[in-house]
């Protein structure tokens, strides 16, 4: 049952991420006409792209204008054509992004990209081949290019304090049946446990997420002091200070930092004091952060292989990351990431 404002307190003020999802945006406002209408569409994604106005994807130049036909509308292609004489190059808001050489509609793109943004727990793609009408393979095409968009391998180290804490994605091993275990026995083999957390064979994920502040999260072979380690080192300033649980890897990982300390959850110890920092011990922040990616695999996905789950994760990392942001603002963040990436079923041969 939700909890009751305050007596003269605004249900926005006793909620402030109710405040954000409810503000007007002028994105939202656009977007069911981008949905419906490819014309509307194409302008709305090069309005976001280029909010300053178009610029050539190959020199950067400002100097640019539409290709139109006899008729004076714009091509069917919807076309741009750099006036630079060493370039002329010509270009749609497709070229350089996740949506390039695709042969899907840019209304459903706009749709996909809508969907995707706004939902708190991610959208599975059989539900957007129902929404857009498009078949199932078509949806999980464009939800792994907008989650390769939402990724940022290149993000700035968090620092101050961050928490670090990993989680086991996976199902539960099935229940053999008495028959099963016995067929197992005598074929030699064993018989597999049922066991959760460390030591099972589910795929690790290691999360380090700054209090206030953003999250980085990988996928890991397995969870080592090595792994740690470079984890740590590509997402995480040394001036940082690290919250962990008792993990002994830690110890070594964690080496080069401005502190780190750690709370024992073996013995129920999940927050602390800090006698000589004062500075409050716990990796709760990680923990509510591995609850929404895990209601979005249990409850949007159902099932991740493990060849995909590094891309579920960026798409739970963005959403966290940009929690603070309207829907408006997110579709428009999810958009400008989505400039200068391209996902290709295989790399390009290089000529000789």
């Amino acid at each position: 049952m939700p909890r009751k404002p305050k007596v003269g307190v605004s249900i926005h003020e006793s909620n402030p991420s109710l405040a954000i999802a409810t503000q007007k945006s002028e994105v939202i406002r656009e977007l069911p006409k981008a949905c419906a209408d490819e014309t509307a569409a194409v302008e709305f994604f090069e309005k976001q792209r280029w909010p300053m106005g178009a610029a050539c994807v190959k020199c950067g130049s400002v100097d640019v204008y539409q290709m139109r036909g006899r008729d004076g509308n714009r091509q069917v292609n919807y076309r741009w054509r750099c006036r630079e004489k060493e370039c002329g190059a010509q270009f749609t808001v497709r070229t350089g992004s996740i949506f390039e050489d695709s042969p899907i509609p840019m209304h459903k793109w706009a749709h996909a990209t809508w969907l995707a943004a706004s939902g708190k727990k991610g959208v599975a793609a059989l539900e957007l081949c129902r929404v857009i009408q498009v078949s199932y393979k078509t949806a999980l095409y464009m939800m792994h290019r907008i989650r390769f968009a939402m990724a940022e391998p290149d993000a700035a180290p968090l620092d101050g304090v961050v928490e670090v804490d990993e989680k086991y994605c996976g199902g539960k091993p099935r229940k053999l049946s008495k028959g099963e275990k016995e067929k197992l026995i005598a074929e030699g083999k064993e018989i597999p446990v049922r066991k959760r957390g460390r030591g099972t064979t589910k795929t690790p994920v290691v999360s380090a997420v700054q209090r206030d502040g953003k999250v980085r999260s990988r996928v890991l072979a397995n969870v080592n002091g090595q792994n740690l380690k470079e984890f740590l080192h590509k997402t995480v300033a040394p001036s940082a200070t690290l919250c962990t649980d008792e993990l002994r890897e830690y110890k070594s990982a964690t080496k080069g930092y401005a502190g780190h300390h750690t709370t024992n959850h073996g013995t129920s110890e999940y927050a602390r004091t800090d006698e000589e920092t004062g500075l409050r011990v716990h990796s709760n922040t990680a923990e509510s952060n591995f609850a929404l990616l895990q209601r979005s695999l249990i409850g949007t996905y159902h099932a991740v292989s493990d060849k995909h789950l590094h891309r579920y994760v960026s798409h739970a990392d963005f959403l966290w990351n940009s929690r603070k942001m309207s829907d408006g603002d997110r579709v428009s963040a999810l958009i400008r990431a989505a400039d200068g990436k391209r996902l290709m079923y295989r790399a390009p041969v290089q000529p000789d």
